[in-house]
Parts: structure tokens; C-alpha cells; sequence
């Protein structure tokens, strides 16, 4: 198992984000991340990110301990890409790229980023400032800047979110694409169904800091008797019954 989640908690003051929640990530499979607003995911992330600290439980990637990694071993090998976090606006695509390949110590920089930026239509506006792109621009330098170490795991907090749709389609075909060329794992946290369909193994359904409910999308949508993986969520995100 390439990544490992148990008993894991995490409570801010009194409130508690994340409550005693366990599940396992197999190598080279892309896992949803499923649930409402202020259900965890994103909490979920950070910790094993390492950039939030549990309240209990732990975190294994390749059965060690993530908080006893050096941070420098993490970074090699994951990476994060969000809407909702944004790059230095005052620097370029070019330099917000350069800058972040630096740091993961990528080798053959100069040529990574042409070949990153050329599958990601990107180089037509390379020299202007991050903080001017529109939202499908910046979503795709974000996307970018997750790939520049060539990830053993990426994590994707709603990557396609306030995008149009053909510039969502472009995000998820350019994954799955990816995805097919490289050996990598995702974690996936989305609320667009027809993506999760479209890029997933098998998802995690949260509610109020748990989960729920398990499985693939054939199987979720088959034991709630509904017809595709929307009603679903929408039927698990209601309930007021523990599944």
C-alpha cells in the first residue's frame, strides 16, 4: 500500500474538522475525495501534506511514518495543486516555475519546464504576471507547478473548479493523459461527478469530518439505488443517518 491514513483526527479549538477517519491509497491508483462544503477534504489534504498537523492518528507513505519524513524526502515526492491557493502574482509564469523547480531541486529545469508548459498551452503568456491570468490561465500554472518534481503523488483539490467547460475538459483530458504516461497516484478532491466518473478508481465519500461510504463509482451508485454518481452524492450528502 503506497499511502496509509488511520484513526486520523484533527480538531481546530472545539471544532472537529476531521473525526477518526482511516483509509489506504494503492500505487498508480487515482482515489476521490468526495463530500460538501466544510465535510474535511480539504483538512484531509493538509495532513498529509504535512502542512497541517493531526490531532491524532497517522499517516504512512510506503509503510514509514510521514511526520518522522525530513521534509526535503516529502517534497521529492509529492505535490499539491488547488485554485483556491494562488502563486506569487507579482512574478511571472516563467519565474513562479523556475522559482518552484529550484526548491524541488528538479535537474534538466530549463527543459522540464518548455515540455510542461508546451502540453499546457502555456508559453503564450509566459512572461506575464501570474496575478493577471484569468482563472483557466492560472489553474494551468498551478497544475504545471505541481508537476515540475514529476510527483509520486499528486494531490488535486477541485483542479477544474470556476472553469468554463472547455477549459475543465482540456484540465481532465490533459490528467487522464498524464496519467496513462506516468507512473503516479492521485488523491482527488472534487465536486464535479462527471470528472470523479471520468478520472477515478474508486472514491471516499465524507460527511462532517467522516466517511461515510466507500467503493467505486459502479458500486456506490448500484447499493443507493440511484442512476449515476450526482444522485448519489446528493443522497449521502443529505442523509442525516450515519451509512
Amino acid at each position: 500500500m503506497l499511502i496509509e491514513v488511520k484513526n486520523l483526527t484533527k480538531i481546530y479549538n472545539k471544532y472537529l474538522a476531521v473525526n477518526n477517519i482511516s483509509f489506504e491509497i494503492k500505487k498508480n491508483k487515482t482515489v476521490g475525495l468526495l463530500g460538501p462544503n466544510g465535510c474535511g477534504k480539504t483538512t484531509t489534504i493538509g495532513m498529509i501534506l504535512g502542512l497541517v498537523t493531526p490531532s491524532s492518528g497517522e499517516i504512512k507513505f510506503e509503510d514509514k511514518n510521514i511526520s518522522l519524513f525530513k521534509r526535503d524526502e516529502i517534497l521529492k515526492k509529492f505535490n499539491f495543486a488547488s485554485p483556491y491557493i494562488e502563486l506569487p502574482k507579482k512574478l511571472t509564469v516563467k519565474q513562479n516555475l523556475e522559482i518552484y523547480g529550484r526548491l524541488y531541486g528538479v535537474d534538466n529545469l530549463d527543459k522540464t519546464i518548455n515540455d510542461i508548459s508546451v502540453d499546457l498551452d502555456i508559453k503564450n503568456f509566459f512572461e506575464r504576471k501570474t496575478g493577471e491570468l484569468s482563472s483557466g490561465q492560472k489553474n494551468r500554472v498551478s497544475l504545471a507547478k505541481s508537476l515540475i518534481n514529476k510527483p509520486e503523488v499528486l494531490l488535486l483539490d477541485e483542479p477544474t473548479a470556476s472553469l468554463d467547460p472547455d477549459i475543465g475538459d482540456f484540465v481532465r483530458s490533459y490528467i487522464q493523459d498524464y496519467k496513462s504516461k506516468n507512473e503516479i497516484t492521485l488523491l482527488l478532491a472534487s465536486h464535479n461527478m462527471s470528472e470523479v466518473e471520468r478520472l477515478c478508481d474508486s472514491v471516499i465519500m465524507m460527511r462532517n469530518g467522516k466517511i461515510i461510504d466507500n467503493g467505486t463509482c459502479e458500486e456506490l451508485i448500484k447499493k443507493h439505488g440511484r442512476d449515476n454518481l450526482e444522485d448519489t452524492f446528493l443522497k449521502l450528502a443529505r442523509s442525516k443517518d450515519e451509512l
